[in-house]
Order: C-alpha cells, then sequence, then structure tokens
C-alpha cells in the first residue's frame, strides 16, 4: 500500500473502444509520472469496465483509509454534478471508515488553453501561408449538455484563444444535446466570409463524437470550395493535460477545488432551469454502466439504491434538497469559507 494515499480517476466510458484504450493509457502515464507515489485505479461511469466500485473496492481491499477521487471530465455538467458524486456518496455510505475526497472538473485552466493552442498550431503548421490570423476563424466544439454553465464555458474557451492566438473570430458549436451543432455553426460561419476555418475540439479523447465533428467538417468543406477548412486535434494526453490532473489532486487537501457555484443551475435560478433548483442528487447512468462497448452486460449488478437524497451542504445556506452529513473535501457544496464540501 502506497504511504501516500490512493487515487481513484473516474472515466466517462464509452462505446467505442478508442476512447477507453485513450482513457486508460493516460491513466498508466500518469501512474509512471505525476501520481507515481500514490496506488492509482480508475473506472467508468458508463458503459465500459471496470466501473466506478470496482476501483474503489480494490483500493478498500489494499487497506486505503482515504481516497482520492478525480473526475476525468472537462466541465461540470450532470455527470461531475450528480452521476459520480451519487457513486462516491454510496461507496462512502457503505464504508464509513474511508474519507472519501472529490476533487472538481479540469475546468478552463490556464495549461488546458496552452494545451489547446499547441493542438490548433499544430494544425496550421500545415495550412496555407497565405492566410492571415486575422483572416482565419476559429470553431470550438464542445461536447455540449444539458447545463448552460458547462455549455457557457465552451465559450470563454473559444474567447481566450482567440485573443490568445489572433483569430479574426471565433464560434463555437456542440457536438450533441445543445445547438448549434457543428454543421449548422459551420454553415452559419461561412456568412461571414473568412477564408479560413479551424475546427477544433475541446475533447480529452478519441470516439464517435469526434468522428461527427470531423465528418460534418468535411460535408461543409465540400459545399464551399473556397474556404479552407483545417481540422485540429482534441487534447488527448497532451503533457499539461496530466500536469492539470495533477493540479486538481492537490487542490483537494489545499482546500481550492471548489466548483463555480454563482452559475450552478441546482443551487441558483438560472434562466430556464429554475425546477432544477435543490433537485436530488442522484446517478441517472445505472442502466448503461457496465454494459461495455459491445452492447453487452458484464453481469456487473451492484444494485446499491441510488434513492437516498444527500447534502451539499451549503456554507450560504442554499440547501440543494440533500441531507447526508459527511464530508468528501468536495464541492457542489461550492463552500467559499471552509472545504467542507460534500456532493457535486
Amino acid at each position: 500500500m502506497s504511504p501516500k494515499g490512493a487515487v481513484m480517476i473516474c472515466g466517462h466510458g464509452s462505446r467505442d473502444e478508442r476512447a477507453v484504450s485513450q482513457f486508460n493509457a493516460m491513466v498508466e502515464t500518469m501512474k509512471q509520472t505525476h501520481l507515481a507515489d500514490y496506488d492509482v485505479e480508475s473506472g467508468f461511469l458508463e458503459f465500459a469496465h471496470p466501473i466506478l466500485r470496482d476501483g474503489f473496492e480494490k483500493l478498500k481491499a489494499m487497506g486505503h483509509k482515504k481516497i482520492y477521487a478525480l473526475p476525468g471530465m472537462l466541465f461540470a455538467a450532470g455527470h461531475v454534478k450528480n452521476d459520480l458524486p451519487s457513486e462516491v456518496n454510496n461507496f462512502a455510505h457503505e464504508n464509513p471508515d474511508i474519507d472519501v475526497k472529490f476533487g472538481r472538473d479540469l475546468a478552463i485552466d490556464p495549461k488546458l488553453l496552452r494545451a489547446s493552442a499547441d493542438r490548433i498550431e499544430e494544425a496550421l503548421a500545415s495550412a496555407d501561408d497565405g492566410i492571415s490570423r486575422k483572416d482565419t476563424l476559429l470553431m470550438v466544439v464542445g461536447r455540449g449538455t444539458n447545463d448552460p454553465d458547462a455549455n457557457s464555458n465552451v465559450y470563454k474557451v473559444a474567447r481566450m484563444l482567440q485573443e490568445g492566438l489572433g483569430f479574426g473570430r471565433t464560434e463555437i458549436s456542440y457536438s450533441g444535446v445543445a445547438h448549434p451543432r457543428v454543421n449548422a455553426g459551420l454553415r452559419e460561419a461561412m456568412k461571414l466570409g473568412y477564408k479560413r476555418v479551424v475546427v477544433f475540439p475541446y475533447f480529452l479523447f478519441a470516439g464517435i463524437l469526434i468522428d461527427r465533428i470531423y465528418t460534418h467538417t468535411d460535408e461543409v468543406a465540400a459545399e464551399f470550395p473556397d474556404v479552407e477548412f483545417v481540422k485540429a486535434e482534441y487534447l488527448r494526453d497532451h503533457p499539461l493535460v496530466l500536469e492539470s490532473f495533477a493540479e486538481r489532486l492537490a487542490e483537494i487537501d489545499t482546500g481550492d477545488n471548489n466548483m463555480n457555484c454563482q452559475l450552478c443551475k441546482y443551487r441558483e435560478q438560472i434562466i430556464g432551469y429554475e425546477d432544477d433548483v435543490a433537485t436530488p442528487q442522484v446517478g441517472h447512468h445505472h442502466h448503461v454502466m457496465g454494459i461495455g462497448t459491445d452492447g453487452h452486460s458484464h453481469g456487473h449488478n451492484h444494485g446499491h439504491g441510488h434513492h437516498h437524497d444527500h447534502s451539499h451542504g451549503h456554507s450560504h445556506g442554499h440547501s440543494h434538497g440533500h441531507n447526508h452529513d459527511h464530508d468528501h473535501g468536495h464541492s457542489h457544496d461550492h463552500s467559499h469559507e471552509t472545504n467542507k464540501a460534500t456532493g457535486s
């Protein structure tokens, strides 16, 4: 058992083997580099194996009494605010002698912006030198969620990349759930008259959604042969992505792991999402947990009832209607006064 402790890296999971293998490769690299002094396990929220519970149980079997759980996701939408904490909370309830500390999403981070810039610069290296940055439009593509706070983060990433890299304009689109979708967003952007468009997916891993982004790019490029379309690579295992993960681990103990609470739809009345305030923090992925990339269940049904409510313990008195007491050091509680944060 590593004296420094245990780290559980919580992945989203995918039906696509490429995404699963890239996540696993990143975890293996982290084990050799930034997390070499820790016992590290990983698991997935949906589709792939091992499931999250398997990873937690392995660390428990090693005798660890403190586990750091890190979300392997870019933004805090439903998965990071509800599904992952639900799994963490269930494990913690069943193992009250184990202290589970939950970190925050990777979020908007200077290191991730630098990694994004590198991916964009790599793509431009093979582009037409005769077209200036001012004549180039940057299209940043986000995952797309039903959380307006997470969706709006894509705008901030795009704007910071535009100003930092000197593009004439930036537009955003999403691979699913939110609008505009990539093909619609690109067709709208064509009306602006730019000579070149760089399409950059703000994603961690490969998969069906990345394929869709590039396919839509090719479709629109065929309709506008006079415009140069450049497809940048997603973030993947850029060294600065790994550094950002390591920082999220350090933040758990320093108390800096609070998520953005000012625009969280579960805490404040966000326009159009007023009914989401104080909704119970429960997972929504039991039907696809561990189902496998081949679509077949592997028989991992742990049956942990996810029907109890949890407290977000807001120091500002804004309860989400959740009511458990133990401290995960996590931050749907978004406490600005202490590091007592339970929940998302």
